[in-house]
């Protein structure tokens, strides 16, 4: 079992930048992917690793966020450059035990397992 715990979340100006992290404790086999929900809707995947080490992004922030993780993958990273006053939400990563992966898709975010307790990004206009 492992938990999970976000940090990074800040408000920054329209056009900055922001690095979140999401730190691993615990042991297991997992894939790790970063999510985000807006108040009052359900939680959307922005991207995550695959069984295969690749990384498929949401349409609404490819080109814009990078998701990397460190070797021991206890570590996950989300850059987010030229951010947008649509993505003011309350960022999560989460584990998935079986690495399903599709992690943009409903199944994906349903197959996540453990979640963090999320952190907050507001975009400033």
């Amino acid at each position: 079992q492992v938990r999970l715990a976000e940090s990074g979340g800040d408000s920054v100006q329209a056009g900055g930048s922001l690095k979140l992290s999401c730190s691993v404790h615990g042991y297991g086999t997992y894939c790790l992917a970063w999510f985000r929900q807006y108040k009052g809707r359900d939680r959307e995947g922005l991207g995550g690793f695959e069984r295969d080490g690749s990384i498929n992004y949401a349409d609404s922030v490819k080109d814009r966020f990078t998701i990397t993780q460190n070797k021991d993958k206890n570590t996950l990273w989300l850059q987010m450059d030229n951010l947008k006053l649509e993505d003011s939400a309350t960022y999560y990563c989460g584990a998935d035990y079986d690495c399903s992966g599709g992690y943009t898709t409903w199944f994906g975010v349903h197959a996540v397992d453990v979640w963090g307790q999320g952190t907050l990004v507001t975009i400033l206009p």
